[in-house]
């Protein structure tokens, strides 16, 4: 399904007719859920709805804080703000990877595994959005078909929207939704475009990273800071012929962040090999999670990290701030308009006609 265009009151229900999931939406009409322009959200009962599990509500709740329309972010706020006191229970577990590393398919086959173990999984998978038409295939429930269907999984696909590392904006305010729903793992799964991972390890409990076999032939490709924010090395699709392989790649991966700065104080990062086929090695990396999550806890370190991300947050809404107040301003948009044409015709430079706009 492509990222659908229209109004703003239409948009804030178009991920509402998704086909396939659990979560029920594709018995429901859209048209059901489309408010009047002057009528009120009933947030509590929104809410409340919410943290009694109910898919639809989260499903709506999630759309309402991906909107654009003001008055939809002024009611996305309100929810957040009366659900907060719910959330910060579960484990955060960023995925990333290099391409063909199989994340969709990992995540399918451990999170079906966790949800067999009676966790309850929400998945937020981002897809990217094109540079061109902004649109994007959003097609992690086909991949995922299996765990979709699972009646403790979640899986919610969102666009990239051009973020940088490849996160939706809003991911951070989607990950707080679906805690107060009452799921306990949660799982991002990024574009894996390798540019700017840090955006997810500022979000994350917990950062997971899939390579394929030959160390060697994988870190030409690879920038060493991914690593380096890595708390644990999957090196995947080792089964058939490619086991024996696999193995010497996770040796030669231990090797190398033996040398590295842990990613995690108190921590040594590892690797581990994995096949989603054969289902080897997913209760491994769910044990080394949990050995992660009781180190870190018990040095306070845990709760450090999760107030620095707060911050962390705070002022990178900020910046997104006045950066869109900025470009919003109608004053603003005709000057720079005016100073465009002007260091086109090389009246002047690009640096003057900054200089000029901020005076």
């Amino acid at each position: 399904m492509k990222e659908q265009k229209g109004t703003e009151e239409s948009a804030l229900f178009v991920m509402d007719g998704v086909k396939g999931g659990h979560d029920g939406l594709s018995k429901i009409s859209p048209k059901k859920f489309r408010k009047k322009k002057d009528d009120k959200f009933d947030l509590q009962k929104l809410a409340a709805d919410i943290r009694s599990g109910n898919r639809i509500a989260l499903s709506r709740a999630i759309t309402l804080v991906e909107s654009s329309n003001s008055e939809h972010k002024e009611q996305a706020q309100k929810l957040l703000q009366e659900l907060l006191p719910y959330t910060g229970n579960s484990i955060r577990i960023g995925i990333t990877g290099v391409p063909g590393a199989g994340k969709s398919t990992f995540i399918e086959s451990f999170g079906t595994m966790l949800c067999d173990k009676g966790k309850k999984v929400a998945v937020l998978a981002i897809d990217p959005s094109s540079t061109l038409s902004g649109g994007s295939i959003l097609g992690d429930k086909t991949r995922m078909e299996k765990l979709s269907r699972t009646s403790n999984a979640f899986v919610r696909p969102s666009p990239s929207a051009g973020t940088l590392g490849g996160v939706h904006k809003k991911t951070r305010e989607t990950m707080l939704l679906c805690e107060a729903a009452g799921f306990d793992v949660i799982l991002i799964e990024t574009v894996g475009v390798g540019q700017s991972e840090t955006y997810v390890r500022g979000m994350v409990d917990f950062f997971l990273l899939l390579v394929l076999t030959g160390a060697g032939d994988e870190l030409q490709g690879m920038k060493k800071g991914i690593m380096e924010l890595a708390d644990g090395i999957i090196v995947h699709k080792s089964d058939g012929d490619n086991v024996n392989r696999a193995r010497k790649t996770v040796r030669e991966y231990k090797q190398i962040l033996h040398f590295l700065q842990p990613a995690t104080p108190g921590w040594m990062s590892t690797s581990l090999a994995v096949s989603s086929i054969a289902k080897t090695g997913l209760k491994e990396t769910w044990e080394m999670i949990c050995k992660f999550e009781e180190t870190v806890k018990s040095s306070s370190f845990w709760d450090l990290r999760r107030s620095q991300q707060t911050k962390d947050w705070f002022h990178n809404m900020i910046t997104d701030h006045l950066i869109e107040s900025f470009y919003n301003n109608k004053d603003n948009k005709n000057l720079i308009n005016d100073l465009e044409k002007s260091i086109l015709h090389g009246d002047i430079t690009v640096t003057q006609g900054v200089k000029r706009l901020f005076e």
